[in-house]
């Protein structure tokens, strides 16, 4: 259910902003996708699971927190992000 060490550190290098970024918008919202994207599949074998989806709705909050605020502060990386993300708007 959770992201790998492997498959987080390659979405830091991807998403990075300058080396040894871990923690800007970008980065925090690639992680938080590949987490949202892993409950989601964890949903289609355990439909009743809704300890689970209470996490899986805060964190949907708290990601489209950040693309309020990125949006706000930087509307191209905002939009590369969300195509790169294959996020809808």
């Amino acid at each position: 259910m959770s992201v790998t060490v492997e498959r987080k550190k390659e979405l830091i290098d991807i998403f990075a902003i300058s080396k040894g970024d871990t923690g800007s918008a970008d980065v925090q919202v690639a992680i938080l996708s590949e987490r949202i994207r892993n409950l989601t599949e964890h949903f289609k074998e355990h439909a009743k699971d809704r300890h689970s989806r209470r996490g899986l709705l805060k964190m949907i909050s708290t990601r489209r927190k950040l693309l309020d605020y990125l949006k706000r502060e930087d509307l191209k990386r905002y939009e590369a992000l969300i195509k790169a993300l294959g996020i809808r708007k």
